[in-house]
């Protein structure tokens, strides 16, 4: 029997929604031919729960037997691979939801660059995770650049750049001059160890953008800062392709206007 063209998209949506297997059921027919046994092992349902969703899709024409397997047909495929989308943005929706505030409208970054993003947001008992998450990737890169007033990052990880930069990571800095001059006046001796290294690069900008961009080897980072504190409310981290040429356009424009640090307050 097949089911009603009538319904609305809605309903669809709906009908898929309240149950939790029939999208897992869906999903793993679009994968490849499985059994109703492996069906229920798969997604934990019933053999009354399996039996009625097979029966449902099969109305759908989203479904094909083929002795004792079913499998997807190309509407059931098509349907599970919106059903996938949507569920993928609406996963990072969520992670964005209480925090997305902090990430300027005018920095470039698109709620789409964080479709696959690990989002690091600072919490009441734990201020730092964001640095945290920002220091355990500075451990796996071997080299970092970064663009942005980079005091509330940075100083926290100050001991452990300075070994990654001395130990031979390549680095490259652009900062305000306000930032560079406050670092270079209150870590002097950090300066100097990783200027003399040769693996630090630092330039300044006058007008960085309103969020600190981080590339590392495989992965892009921004960070959103509080206005009001300075501190650091927000790390998105990513691997997407989009997120990673959005980034390097980034760096490469500021990086261009930048200008060479003095490096006279370091010297002697």
């Amino acid at each position: 029997m097949t089911h009603s063209t009538t319904d609305e998209p809605l309903e669809e949506i709906e009908f898929l929604a309240r149950s939790e297997h029939r999208v897992a059921v869906l999903e793993a027919l679009a994968e490849r031919p499985t059994s109703r046994a492996a069906l229920r092992t798969k997604t934990g349902a019933s053999a009354s729960t399996i039996g009625r969703t097979l029966r449902a899709f099969d109305e759908r024409n989203w479904i094909r037997r083929d002795g004792d397997r079913y499998e997807a047909t190309q509407l059931g495929a098509f349907v599970a691979a919106g059903l996938r989308e949507l569920l993928a943005r609406l996963e990072t929706e969520r992670a964005l939801r209480d925090s997305w505030q902090f990430l300027p409208e005018e920095s470039g970054f698109t709620v789409e660059m964080a479709s696959r993003a690990v989002v690091t947001a600072a919490e009441p008992e734990a201020p730092y995770r964001p640095v945290n998450r920002f220091a355990a990737l500075l451990e796996r890169t071997n080299r970092f650049r970064f663009v942005g007033a980079d005091i509330a990052l940075l100083e926290p990880c100050k001991d452990e750049l300075r070994r990654l930069i001395v130990d031979g990571m390549e680095a490259e800095i652009v900062d305000p001059p306000g930032v560079a001059e406050y670092i270079l006046s209150n870590y002097r001796e950090h300066c100097s160890a990783a200027l003399e290294s040769g693996n630090l690069s630092i330039s300044v900008h006058d007008d960085v953008p309103p969020c600190g961009v981080s590339l590392f080897d495989d992965r892009i980072a921004v960070s959103c800062y509080d206005p009001d504190s300075g501190m650091v409310r927000l790390l998105i981290d990513t691997d997407a392709p989009a997120a990673r040429d959005w980034a390097e356009s980034t760096f490469a424009s500021y990086r261009r206007d930048a200008r060479p640090l003095a490096l006279e307050p370091v010297v002697g």
